[in-house]
C-alpha cells in the first residue's frame, strides 16, 4: 500500500473477528516499531505482547468506565501495551536537556503510529487506548519502576471498517511564518 493512502485509509478498529494473528504477521508490527525515530536514537520504548486471556480480561479492568474501546481491548486476539522507559529520551548523560520535558511519550507516540500504519497496511486493525489506570497496569505486568505504560493497542482483524470522520481543511491549522498567518 502507498504510504500516503495508508494515512489516509486507516481507521480506529474497536470491534475484532476471532481470527489469530500469526506469528510472522505480529512480528512485522513489531518490527516498524522497531523502526521508528526517536530523540538521539534512545529507542525508548517497551512494548509487552498480552495474548493471555486472563492478563487481557485483567486489562480491560484497568480501562476507565465506559471507554468505547472496552470491546476492542477485551475482543482482540493481541493487545500491545506500550510504554515508555523514562529519562532516557530528552537527556544527555542523565540530565534533561530539553524544558518540555522527558520525550518518551512522544517517541513512544510516533512508534505506536508506525505501528498502527504497519497494521493496517497488513489488514489488521487497531485502536489507540489511553484512557487507563496506568497504575493498574503497571503492576499487572510488573514493570520497573522506570518503565511506565502509556496505551494499549488491540490489534486483530477488523469486523468491520467505518466511514473516515470529518477532518479540518488546512487552512484551519496551517499558520505561515508566524502564528495567526494562515
Amino acid at each position: 500500500m502507498e504510504t500516503r493512502e495508508c494515512i489516509k485509509t486507516r481507521r480506529s478498529i474497536r470491534r475484532f473477528t476471532e481470527q489469530p494473528i500469526p506469528d510472522e504477521v505480529l512480528n512485522e508490527l513489531l518490527d516498524a516499531v522497531r523502526w521508528a525515530p526517536s530523540w538521539a536514537n534512545t529507542q525508548c520504548w517497551e512494548v509487552v505482547v498480552v495474548k493471555d486471556p486472563d492478563t487481557r480480561q485483567k486489562l480491560v479492568e484497568a480501562l476507565a468506565p465506559n471507554n468505547p474501546a472496552t470491546k476492542g481491548v477485551a475482543g482482540a486476539p493481541v493487545n500491545l501495551v506500550m510504554c515508555a522507559r523514562r529519562g532516557t529520551s530528552g537527556y544527555k548523560k542523565g540530565e534533561l536537556t530539553t524544558n518540555r520535558g522527558d520525550w518518551g511519550m512522544f517517541d513512544v507516540g510516533i512508534a505506536a503510529q508506525n505501528l498502527c500504519l504497519a497494521a493496517h497496511d497488513l489488514g489488521l486493525g487497531t485502536v489507540h487506548v489511553g484512557l487507563i489506570n496506568h497504575q493498574a497496569v503497571d503492576e499487572l505486568l510488573g514493570l520497573p519502576s522506570d518503565v511506565e505504560s502509556l496505551e494499549i493497542i488491540p490489534v486483530g482483524y477488523p469486523e468491520k471498517v467505518g466511514n473516515a470522520p470529518p477532518r479540518k481543511e488546512l487552512s484551519e491549522f496551517v499558520h505561515w511564518d508566524k502564528y495567526g498567518n494562515k
